[in-house]
C-alpha cells in the first residue's frame, strides 16, 4: 500500500455566514414565547446585559458608549469574528479574572451605582422567573400516580394488591390496558394465574374512574354504562318489558346491547339494520346512540387532561378609522427591554485594564449589541412582511376568510425586497390577530386554481365552499362526492372527485352514507 501527498487547486463558491447574520436569522424565526425564553437565557449567560426600567439612561446614550467601546476593543477581538457562536471559548479562568476585576474596582462600582448596590437591592425583590413559576398552574399527576395512590387505600389481599399495581403501571395515558393478562401474569413475581389477574383487573376497574383499565373501546363503554343509572323511560329490550329468568338478557338497557352487539353498525350509520335486528324504532335507537356519545372513550384524560397551550399572536392587525387603513402592531410588549450595563461600558474603556479581561468584556458587549440589533431587526422585518400580506390579501381583511386569494412567498419577497427564505423565517410559527380571528401567518400563503370565469380562488376558499355545500345538503339524502363535484362545477370550480374526497377527509367530513340522518 502506498500513500502519496499532493497539492491541488480548486475553484469553488461558498457562502460563509458571519455569527451576527446567523443570530439575526435565528431571532427572526422565533415566535413570541420562544423569543422571551431566548432573552431570559441571554440575561443569565451574558453579564453585561440588563433590563431597562424607567430611570435608566436613554438608548441614544447606550449607542454612543457602545460605539466607543467597540472602537477601542476592535483590535484584540477581531479574530473572534470567525466564531460561529460567541462566548463558546470562555474558560473558568475568564470568570475568575472577572470576579477579581469586580473586587478590584469595588470603589469604582460604588461611585457609579454599580453592581454591588444593585445586587443587594435586587436580593430583596422577588425574581420574576420565580414569581412566574409560583403562579404557574399545577399540571397535576399522571393517571398512574393517581391510580396507585387510590389503589393503595383499597382493602385487598397482598397478592391482588401487587397484581393490581402491575396492571396500573401498564395503563396508557388514555386509561387502556394494552398488555394481555397472560403476559402480565408471567411478568408478576411470582408468576400469577390467569384467574388471579382477572380478579385484580376487575378490582382496579372498580377503584378508578369509570372505564379505566378497559382493554377495548367496547369494554370501556360497557364499564361506564353498567355503573350509570338507566335513563327515565328507556326501553330495556325489544318489547319494552324487563323479563326474568331465561329472558333476563332482554332486561339489559338498550345502550348496553348497542355497544356490545352493534358498535360497528353505529359507526357505519346503519340504523335500519339495527332497528330490524332489535325490533325497536329508529327514533329510540337514535336516542340511545346520543346517550352513548356522551360517554368518555378516553377515561384516563379525566385525571390528567391534555392542555392545549394558548396561542399568543405575534402581530395584531386592526382597522384604523382615522387613517382609513389597517394598522399593524407587533405584539412584543411582554418582551424585556434590554440595555448594556453602564458599568461594563465604562470599564472596558479603562486604559490600565489587562488585554485578556478587556477582550472578555468587549466580546460580551458586542454579543449583547448583536442580540439587541437582531430583536429590532426582527420587529422591523415582521412589520414589513405583514404590511405586504395585507396589501396582497386585502379582500380577506375586508370581507372575510372566504375571499383569501392564492399568494406565493416570492410575491411578498419581491415586494419588500427580501430573500424568500427570510419571508419563510419571518412567518414561521407566528400568528396574527385580525378582525376575523387569529390566523397563522403561513395561512395567507396558499395555492389555488382558476374558475371557469378566470377568477383565482385559493384552496382554502374551495374548502370553505365544499363545507358550505355539505352543510346545506338534505341530511335525509346527503350528496355523494360526485354530486358535490357537480355542485362546485356549477359555481365554476372544476375539481376531480378524488380531490373532493381528499378535502372532505381533511376537514373531518364523513362520507354520504355516514352523514345520512334517518327519520
Amino acid at each position: 500500500m502506498r500513500f502519496d501527498t499532493s497539492l491541488q487547486q480548486r475553484l469553488e463558491q461558498r457562502m460563509i455566514l458571519a455569527p451576527r447574520m446567523i443570530q439575526a436569522m435565528e431571532i427572526l424565526q422565533l415566535p413570541l414565547m420562544a423569543l422571551q425564553e431566548r432573552i431570559d437565557q441571554e440575561l443569565i449567560a451574558n453579564p453585561v446585559l440588563e433590563l431597562r426600567d424607567g430611570d435608566r439612561e436613554s438608548p441614544e446614550q447606550d449607542s454612543e458608549d457602545v460605539a466607543d467601546a467597540a472602537a477601542e476593543s476592535a483590535a484584540p477581538v477581531a479574530e473572534t469574528e470567525r466564531e460561529l457562536v460567541v462566548r463558546d471559548d470562555c474558560t473558568p479562568e475568564d470568570f475568575e479574572r472577572l470576579s477579581e476585576l469586580v473586587d478590584r474596582w469595588d470603589n469604582y462600582f460604588e461611585e457609579t451605582g454599580g453592581f454591588r448596590q444593585r445586587s443587594r437591592a435586587a436580593s430583596d425583590e422577588i425574581d420574576p422567573k420565580t414569581a412566574a413559576m409560583q403562579n404557574a398552574p399545577d399540571t397535576g399527576g399522571t393517571l398512574q400516580e393517581y391510580m396507585l395512590a387510590e389503589w393503595r387505600l383499597e382493602d385487598v389481599p397482598p397478592l391482588l394488591s401487587a397484581l393490581g399495581e402491575l396492571v396500573i403501571r401498564n395503563l396508557d395515558d388514555n386509561g387502556y390496558l394494552r398488555v394481555g393478562l397472560d403476559a402480565l401474569a408471567a411478568e408478576a413475581e411470582p408468576p400469577a394465574a390467569h384467574e388471579e389477574m382477572e380478579e385484580a383487573l376487575r378490582l382496579v376497574q372498580k377503584a378508578g374512574p369509570l372505564g379505566v383499565a378497559a382493554r377495548t373501546i367496547e369494554e370501556c363503554l360497557l364499564l361506564q354504562l353498567q355503573n350509570q343509572e338507566p335513563p327515565a323511560g328507556a326501553r330495556a329490550g325489544g318489547n319494552g318489558r324487563a323479563n326474568s329468568g331465561a329472558n333476563a338478557g332482554a332486561a339489559e338497557p338498550l345502550e348496553v346491547r348497542l355497544v356490545r352487539d352493534h358498535l360497528r353498525d353505529i359507526e357505519a350509520n346503519r340504523y335500519p339494520q339495527m332497528s330490524k335486528a332489535l325490533g325497536i324504532p329508529i327514533a329510540e335507537i337514535q336516542g340511545a346512540v346520543e346517550r352513548i356519545r356522551r360517554l368518555n372513550p378516553k377515561p384516563g384524560t379525566v385525571i390528567n387532561p391534555r392542555r392545549t397551550p394558548p396561542i399568543i399572536p405575534d402581530v395584531v392587525i386592526e382597522w384604523d378609522e382615522e387613517a382609513g387603513q389597517y394598522r399593524v402592531t407587533i405584539e412584543d410588549s411582554g418582551t424585556p427591554e434590554l440595555y448594556i450595563s453602564r458599568a461594563y461600558r465604562r470599564l472596558v474603556k479603562q486604559r490600565d485594564l489587562d488585554a485578556t479581561t478587556r477582550q472578555f468584556v468587549a466580546r460580551n458587549i458586542r454579543s449583547a449589541r448583536w442580540l439587541m440589533d437582531a430583536i429590532e431587526q426582527r420587529r422591523d422585518t415582521l412589520r414589513r412582511v405583514v404590511e405586504s400580506i395585507i396589501k396582497f390579501q386585502r379582500p380577506f381583511f375586508d370581507e372575510g376568510p372566504e375571499h383569501l386569494r392564492p399568494l406565493k412567498m416570492q410575491e411578498v419577497a419581491d415586494d419588500v425586497r427580501l430573500h424568500v427564505g427570510t419571508i419563510s423565517r419571518a412567518v414561521a410559527d407566528k400568528y396574527a390577530e385580525t378582525p376575523w380571528g387569529i390566523f397563522a401567518l403561513r395561512d395567507y400563503f396558499t395555492g389555488g386554481t382558476q374558475t371557469a370565469e378566470g377568477r383565482e380562488v385559493s384552496w382554502d376558499q374551495i374548502r370553505l365552499r365544499l363545507k358550505a355545500v355539505v352543510d346545506a345538503e338534505d341530511k335525509a339524502d346527503p350528496l355523494s362526492d360526485e354530486a358535490i363535484v357537480d355542485r362546485l362545477k356549477a359555481e365554476g370550480i372544476d375539481l376531480a372527485r378524488r380531490t373532493v374526497a381528499k378535502y372532505r377527509e381533511e376537514m373531518g367530513i364523513p362520507p354520504s352514507r355516514r352523514r345520512r340522518q334517518f327519520q
